[in-house]
């Protein structure tokens, strides 16, 4: 089926009191295992790939955005479950806007909030582009802590209710990720949210609010978010630490004969071990989500 519009999916989790995973890919085999649970699961689902990561200057090659546009339609048109196609955290604009153009469906501009109005004209001006091409925007507000060391680190400001409602306002943005406690790649433990502080925010803003760090994020805790307004949950670090758990123990095998650990399909396979465990990750959080058996509902 084509992609999904983000706007209705958002309305169907909102009616029926459920939030939607994205489910970050990074490669062919992790998007077919992201599209395997979610059809076993009869889950609409949000897919896409990691815009920070693609439009950085750092990579040793650089990457064809138009052939993960091309990867992620297909896939919509190819899967059984409704889905959306993001571009998610890219802080620079003009791959956001190429993204645009390219046919993803939901993009997610990042980078420095402050001062204020300077960061919601940005966005504005992002928004009123996408939505002449029918593409929904995220942002975010607040800053999370990364827990890529173990531990929480580095800046956190929760989201200021106030300057929310009026940011939705002077952004106008469909979705908005918000700081309550979530910790962005969280690569051990999981904690509870501020609900408390998340629940000023619902009170506040009308749109769906997104969790960015779902993998760190208490299950008892997320199921309280989503009936608080959240829509929308981000997992990614979970995945690729499940992708790396599999390829190590595959590449353990030692064969002679490449094709026996890349490309045959077989039980040794590599590709199929990495696909199968992002598979298996994305069975073991989505059930929290609510979304599973609500596909075409």
């Amino acid at each position: 089926m084509p992609l999904e519009s983000v706007w209705t999916l958002m309305a169907g989790a909102r009616r029926r009191g459920y939030a939607l995973g994205y489910f970050e890919s990074w490669n062919l085999g992790s998007l077919q295992g992201v599209l395997d649970a979610a059809e076993s699961a009869r889950a609409p689902v949000i897919i896409g790939f990691n815009g920070d990561f693609l439009s950085r200057r750092e990579r040793r090659v650089p990457e064809r955005l138009a052939l993960y546009a091309e990867l992620g339609k297909a896939a919509a048109r190819v899967a059984h479950v409704p889905c959306a196609l993001t571009f998610n955290e890219c802080p620079d604009d003009a791959w956001i806007n190429a993204a645009v153009d390219l046919g993803f469906n939901l993009v997610m501009p990042v980078g420095e909030q402050t001062p204020y109005d300077r960061y919601a004209r940005r966005i504005r001006a992002i928004a009123e582009r996408a939505h002449r091409r029918e593409v929904a925007v995220e942002a975010e507000l607040g800053v999370l802590p990364c827990g890529a060391s173990g531990r929480a680190e580095g800046g956190t400001e929760l989201t200021d209710p106030d300057l929310a409602e009026h940011f939705v306002r002077d952004s106008g943005i469909d979705l908005l990720a918000v700081s309550v406690g979530n910790i962005h790649i969280s690569i051990s433990g999981e904690q509870a949210l501020n609900l408390g502080h998340l629940a000023a925010l619902h009170e506040r803003v009308s749109i769906p609010l997104v969790l960015h760090g779902g993998t760190g994020v208490a299950a008892d805790s997320l199921r309280e978010a989503i009936r608080l307004g959240v829509a929308k949950v981000n997992y990614g670090t979970y995945l690729k630490q499940a992708y790396l758990a599999a390829l190590r123990a595959a590449l353990a095998n030692n064969h002679d004969n490449p094709h026996e650990l890349l490309g045959v399909g077989d039980r040794e396979d590599v590709m199929v071990a990495g696909r199968i465990a992002v598979r298996d990750a994305v069975l073991e959080r989505i059930t929290t989500l609510g979304c599973c058996g609500m596909a075409g509902g």
